[in-house]
């Protein structure tokens, strides 16, 4: 254990003005409120945040981290408080100590929905000040290096796996991979220690039969820049067993085909010496194809830049090289703590707007419902390796690997997500599903007319791009639901002779369990009440038998219909509410010129029938789910319908090409084939066709039948 002395001087050699004496009573005072306290190795617990301090000093930083690190577990663990810190250290020390302290608890925590609040509190923190998150890696960075004395293996476990899934990632955003690698590689053996001990025994094996082979190869890459006049100093190292095991799981591929398992590092003095160094290495060695990564004119978000190439190297060895100036190297193993504010003159606060990807998750934070989203939409965030992208003016868009133009538009803003309708990818335009790769040049197109597609969510893989189309969605749907679950009220009542209020419900709130009148409405709208539910409640001295007697099927679709009055766009059907959630059944597929009825369906708003549709009987008892409804009497011919047909096809060479044909030329477009059944002789199968109306479908349909080559034709129904 680092005694007092040590500690200080050792952070005074790297910074002559860090306040000694705040050391000192941090150090003192952090020893006496632990106390007796020992860890679960059986060492004191003073131990701990010692040995944080320390690994905080090997980033140089300063004085104050290395106070909150000596400080962070006294409000958690001992009788001190915030205020105690706050009247002994200063605010800025106390504010970094509570900001770990909170953070603390998610190790305790196996309930997703805490260990989510407690990472949500996190980002909070590290958003005030990166130096919470700093010590908070280190904490955990030596939590894990005494991981194995923990006796239950299910907390091994979860710590393990939190550490892989949230710690790691963080550490690699701000840079320091160092700590990256090795959380990493701890979580690794905890989580799999069968597959790393075997891959640390395929590495040993290649050590022995290669004899001094990483010499070797560094010897030959030092003569061959040496004679081509570039001073650099290169050094060689093994990949880890957890990277080695990702790349294997990424790329599908098996050991023997990686060619970076041992990678070569090659620092030199400015930015033309690495295009220097690359030209050398290029020169002597055959290039691995798509294995060269230029970081230096597209940096990583961490800020990392290096140049990367995969080489047949030296006796013909796959090795990757990596090429950068000595400035890029600190950056690379020290991140944010290679230029902390004391070096540079800057507030923390100043340090901090280089991160985009912090506000991007402070965007994420914003939009998601609910701290478990939140997490999600985080990992994808996090998890994911990278395009880089440019806009027609040139800036770079970084994104995961896999994302679209429409994650790349809420990379932009979100107002350019939101109104996105289309893209154009190198200068042609492309579907928003498209995936993007390096170097895409990427125009979105938008109107103010557009909101966001909720089909857009199957596709994006940002969380930020996620989070704000699922914020649409839910507000979309609560205001469809309130106009639903309205309506459903207001002919509850009025079939009781009552008039509907929102303030008739203030005294059933409780009955329901409800905390506002319109958090009872859109449980209406969403089905989970009946609008008879409701009026019973408000007025419980009706009884069945004073009720109307309840209309049958048949009956709802007699009754006159309203002509809907002239305001805003014309909907196509008539009886629906502006804005009402609706979909069509799947079951009979109602196409417009059916007659039609709706049917309150729970969390879905209202699902479309055909009245001849068997699945009505199932609604048969509960006739106020009915609504009645018709098809506008102007409908919309540009609106595309599914209409199912069933269809017995002679299995003959190109029928099926007939048939395609004869849809086509009636202006049909198959949306869906699917054969049911086949014989020597005849295919059965159900096609969706998009067409307009019942009177299109009927001519396609006329048309079938008078071809040769089918059988028979009908119009599918459930």
């Amino acid at each position: 254990m680092m005694r007092q002395f040590e500690l200080v001087e050792l952070v005074k050699s790297y910074d002559p003005t860090a306040d000694e004496d705040a050391i000192n009573r941090a150090y003192v005072y952090a020893m006496k409120q632990h106390g007796s306290q020992l860890r679960a190795s059986g060492d004191p617990y003073f131990s701990h945040p010692i040995e944080v301090a320390g690994i905080l000093t090997k980033y140089k930083m300063d004085a104050a981290s290395i106070i909150t690190a000596l400080l962070h577990d006294t409000i958690e663990d001992t009788p001190a408080t915030v205020a105690d810190i706050t009247k002994m250290f200063g605010v800025e020390i106390s504010r970094l100590v509570d900001g770990v302290t909170k953070l603390s608890r998610i190790e305790l925590q196996s309930d997703q929905s805490k260990q989510a609040e407690n990472f949500r509190k996190l980002v909070l923190a590290m958003s005030e000040d990166i130096r919470v998150l700093l010590v908070k890696l280190a904490d955990r960075l030596h939590n894990m290096r005494t991981l194995h004395y923990i006796r239950n293996p299910e907390k091994r476990r979860r710590i393990a796996l939190e550490t892989m899934e949230i710690y790691a990632p963080l550490a690699e955003r701000i840079g320091i991979s160092e700590i990256k690698n090795e959380l990493e590689d701890l979580a690794f053996a905890e989580l799999h220690p069968d597959v790393r001990g075997s891959l640390v025994a395929r590495l040993n094996f290649l050590r022995e039969k290669g004899g001094d082979l990483i010499g070797r190869i560094l010897e030959e890459l030092r003569n061959n820049l040496k004679e081509a006049g570039v001073e650099a100093t290169v050094s060689g190292r093994e990949k880890t067993p957890y990277s080695i095991w990702r790349k294997m799981q990424l790329k599908n591929v098996a050991f023997e085909q990686l060619s970076d398992i041992m990678a070569f590092r090659l620092l030199v003095g400015s930015v033309e010496d690495c295009y220097r160094a690359l030209g050398v290495i290029h020169s002597h060695y055959p290039m691995v194809p798509n294995r060269f990564k230029d970081y230096i004119s597209t940096p990583k978000p961490n800020g990392y830049r290096s140049l990367h190439t995969g080489v047949f190297g030296p006796e013909r060895h796959r090795i990757e090289v990596q090429i950068r100036t000595y400035e890029m190297h600190e950056v690379s193993e020290l991140g944010v703590a290679a230029h902390w504010s004391y070096k540079q003159g800057l507030r923390p606060a100043d340090d901090r707007k280089q991160y985009r990807w912090l506000r991007e998750l402070l965007d994420i934070m914003e939009h998601a419902s609910n701290p478990e989203e939140f997490l999600e939409h985080t990992k994808l965030e996090m998890f994911q390796d990278q395009v880089f992208c440019f806009t027609p003016k040139g800036d770079l868009i970084v994104l995961p690997r896999g994302a679209c133009p429409v994650d790349f538009a809420y990379a932009v803003h979100s107002a350019v997500g939101d109104t996105c309708v289309g893209a154009k990818v190198n200068g042609r335009m492309m579907p928003l599903r498209t995936p993007l790769n390096n170097g895409d040049q990427v125009e979105i197109i938008t109107s103010k007319a557009q909101t966001p597609n909720p089909t857009w969510e199957r596709f994006v893989v940002t969380g930020r791009a996620r989070a704000r189309i699922r914020r649409f969605i839910r507000t979309q749907q609560r205001s469809q639901y309130i106009d639903l679950g309205r309506a459903i009220l207001n002919r509850a009542f009025k079939q009781e002779g009552y008039e509907y209020t929102d303030k008739a419900l203030d005294g059933v709130l409780k009955i329901f369990k409800m905390s506002s009148v319109e958090d009872l409405v859109v449980t209406v709208g969403e089905g989970n009440l009946t609008g008879r539910d409701v009026v019973s409640a408000v007025y419980p001295e009706l009884k069945s038998t004073q009720q109307k007697a309840q209309r049958s099927p048949d009956n709802v679709v007699a009754l006159k219909r309203a002509k809907p009055k002239a305001q805003g766009p014309a909907l196509p059907i008539r009886g629906l509410i502006p804005g009402m959630a609706m979909h069509f059944a799947g079951c009979c597929h109602p196409l417009p010129g059916d007659r039609i009825v709706g049917i309150v369906t729970t969390g879905k708003g209202v699902t479309i029938h055909t009245i001849d549709c068997d699945c009505l009987e199932q609604f048969a008892d509960t006739p106020e789910r009915w609504l009645d409804l018709a098809w506008s009497e102007t409908p919309d011919d540009s609106e595309v319908h599914i209409g199912r047909i069933s269809l017995v096809v002679v299995n003959e060479p190109g029928n099926l090409g007939n048939l395609s044909t004869v849809i086509a030329k009636n202006l049909g477009n198959i949306n869906n084939l699917r054969i049911t059944s086949r014989t020597a002789d005849y295919f059965e199968m159900i096609i969706d066709v998009e067409v307009r109306d019942v009177k299109h479908l009927t001519n396609i349909i006329a048309a079938l039948r008078a071809t040769p080559s089918i059988n028979s034709v009908e119009r599918a129904r459930n």
